[in-house]
């Protein structure tokens, strides 16, 4: 089927609960650094800002940057590890 270039389909998160380890938190927020700067420098804010608000793609930087649970908490975690990596960059 032909959808005009639009991805479509679902994917099927299973909810886990604990949490993520604190050893590799520290490390995707270190990584996300380097990723977001090197994406707003070469495409602007509005790139990166359209980049993560597609759901696959944000799917794949938390795979990328180490977190690969195949569950829902990839958004709780990587959310937070986005918010400390954009703070820490205007500080």
């Amino acid at each position: 089927m032909n959808l005009g270039g639009a991805q479509r389909g679902t994917a099927v998160l299973p909810l886990h609960y604990g949490r993520a380890p604190p050893w590799l938190v520290e490390r995707m927020i270190k990584l996300s650094k380097e990723i977001v700067a090197i994406i707003v420098d070469e495409y602007g804010s509005g790139a990166f800002l359209q980049r993560i608000s597609d759901p696959y793609w944000f799917q794949a930087l938390g795979c990328v940057l180490g977190y690969d649970w195949h569950s829902s908490g990839v958004t709780t975690v990587l959310t937070g590890v986005l918010k400390k990596c954009i703070n820490t960059r205007r500080a």
